[in-house]
Parts: C-alpha cells; sequence; structure tokens
C-alpha cells in the first residue's frame, strides 16, 4: 500500500506535507495549529472522530526521537483509513470509537530540525546551538534555546531542577536541562494549553527507545492506570518501568497526572540507539498501533 506517511527522514517540512495531504485525503480530519516554536514552526493537532471525552498522543517530545512523529502520523493515518473503509484496524470497528482521538505529531519541531539538518535547523537560535554543542558531545533533544521539553512541564520541576544541578546541568544544553522556569517553552505552552482546553481522559506520550511504558508519577495512582497500563503492556509487549533519577519529575506524563488525576503514559517505542532508523519503522508499528487502536476505546 502506498502511504501518505511514507517511511522518509521525518524533518519538519516532510511533515507539514503529510499533514496537509491527509487533510486533503481525509477532510474530516480535524487539523489545529496549536502554536508555535521558538523558531516558529507550526505545533499541530490532528482530531480523529466525535469531539468528545478525547484520548490524546503526543509524540515529538526530543529532536533525536523524531521516528516517534512518523509513528504517530502513520497511526493517524491508519485511522482514517480503517474508518472511511469500513474496514477493522487491529481486530476493532474502529467506527465504533465513540470518543475522539487528538494527534499531536510534533511536539517540539525546532529540535527535530536540529537533530536531522544541525545548527541551521535552529533558525536565527543557530549561534546559540552551535555554542551549547561545542561544549558537550550529546545528541541534541532540546529545543532550539537549549531546553529539554519533557524537563519543562510543571510537575515536580524545582525537585527536577535541584537534581539536574546537582548532576552538573546548569545551563541551556542538548537535552535534560528544564529552563529557567517550569512552562517556560511555548511548545510547552502549546500542549499544556490544548490540555486544559480539550480535558483529554487520557494521554499517551511517544518518546524512543527501550521498549518500556513509565505509568505512574510517584505515588500518585489515578483511577484505572494500573490496569490500563497492563493491557497497553500486553498489547505491545512492552514491559512496564517506574521513573528514577533525572526522569522522575518535569515530564509531560507526571504533569498530566498531576493535574488532571487522570491516567498518562510514557511509552518508549523501539529499542537501539536514537535516533532509530527509519527501517524499524514496520517493527515498531506492529507494537504500537495495537497498543493505540485499544487505547482508543478504553
Amino acid at each position: 500500500m502506498d502511504y501518505i506517511t511514507n517511511a522518509t527522514v521525518l524533518t519538519t517540512e516532510n511533515q507539514r506535507k503529510m499533514i496537509f495531504s491527509l487533510k486533503k485525503a481525509f477532510p474530516s480530519l480535524d487539523c489545529r495549529l496549536i502554536g508555535h516554536s521558538l523558531c516558529s514552526r507550526g505545533i499541530f493537532s490532528l482530531g480523529i472522530g466525535r469531539s468528545s471525552d478525547p484520548l490524546l498522543i503526543a509524540a515529538g517530545f526530543h529532536g533525536q526521537e523524531w521516528l516517534t512523529c512518523l509513528v504517530a502520523l502513520r497511526f493517524a493515518e491508519l485511522l482514517l483509513r480503517s474508518r472511511a473503509a469500513g474496514k477493522k484496524l487491529c481486530g476493532i470497528d474502529t467506527r465504533c470509537i465513540t470518543r475522539e482521538v487528538i494527534i499531536v505529531p510534533c511536539v517540539n519541531p525546532d529540535g527535530v530540525q536540529i537533530a536531522i539538518n544541525g545548527c541551521d535547523g535552529a533558525g536565527r537560535y543557530s549561534a546559540e546551538v552551535s555554542r551549547i554543542c561545542a561544549a558537550s558531545d550529546e545528541k541534541w533533544n532540546a529545543n532550539a534555546r537549549g531546553v529539554d521539553i519533557n524537563h519543562n512541564f510543571d510537575a515536580g520541576w524545582d525537585i527536577l531542577r535541584e537534581l539536574e544541578i546537582d548532576s552538573g546541568i546548569l545551563g541551556p544544553a542538548p537535552r535534560r536541562y528544564g529552563g529557567y522556569m517550569a512552562e517556560s517553552e511555548p511548545e510547552t505552552a502549546a500542549l499544556v494549553a490544548l490540555c486544559r482546553v480539550r480535558q483529554p481522559r487520557m494521554a499517551i506520550a511517544l518518546h524512543s527507545q527501550g521498549e518500556e511504558i513509565y505509568w505512574r508519577y510517584g505515588d500518585r495512582l489515578p483511577p484505572a492506570s494500573e490496569r490500563i497500563a497492563r493491557i497497553l503492556a500486553a498489547a505491545s509487549g512492552y514491559r512496564l518501568v517506574e521513573n528514577d533519577g533525572l526522569a522522575s519529575h518535569g515530564g509531560f506524563k507526571d504533569w498530566f497526572i498531576e493535574y488532571f488525576d487522570r491516567p498518562a503514559f510514557t511509552v518508549e517505542m523501539g529499542k537501539g540507539e536514537n535516533p532509530l532508523p527509519v527501517g524499524d519503522l514496520d517493527r515498531i508499528l506492529c507494537q504500537i498501533v495495537p497498543m493505540l487502536t485499544l487505547a482508543a476505546i478504553m
């Protein structure tokens, strides 16, 4: 089958083309601009189905994890095709999904562009990115001013900042610097605003890699979270794990659980070293698509 969301290195321009092509092929797709990155790149949401009690799927938090964007877009296309053709997806009649699925395919478009194209992908921030990179041998995950978006959410942010300082992360860096304050970045603000307006019943954040699912935030465990986590793990073959260290606060999943007291999960797709190759796409889809399809009906 020829897919609109074809297997390719997913620059932000390729993402835009895919999103607009999906909208043209499936006019019912609710495509919205929910914000802009530091470099003025659009951050989009794709709504599928009835506008109520949605499931939120977000990807592309980290630059090196750009394959998550392609997985999110392919899932959107598979769901749209299934509904349009009246065919089942992973054994589920998707026309019977009564609640909306909202997909944010790329939360951090600048970070993705920098990871793929180097400092030039940072536009007017290219000199700053070059300076940061010269002082570190880490691969780029942050946004265009060196803030890790998944350390920038308002959930234990002060605790996380102390952990970062203890680890020698004192300022903008390729990864793991949470910013000068929680929600300081426009990319973070765009996703938080979407959640506050749309009030999702559940959220899934796609990351890579490890074939793991993080499912709680400290001692906070929203109703049904453990049951849903076990279903997602069984559908994907991924193992359930708990956060620790620098991964224990400041993430989107953490904020969602704390703010809404509703289930949220971080899914670390695939195995290997980031960036995962496009050649891994089909294998990862076999794990992720059944999980996301089940999540849409829970």
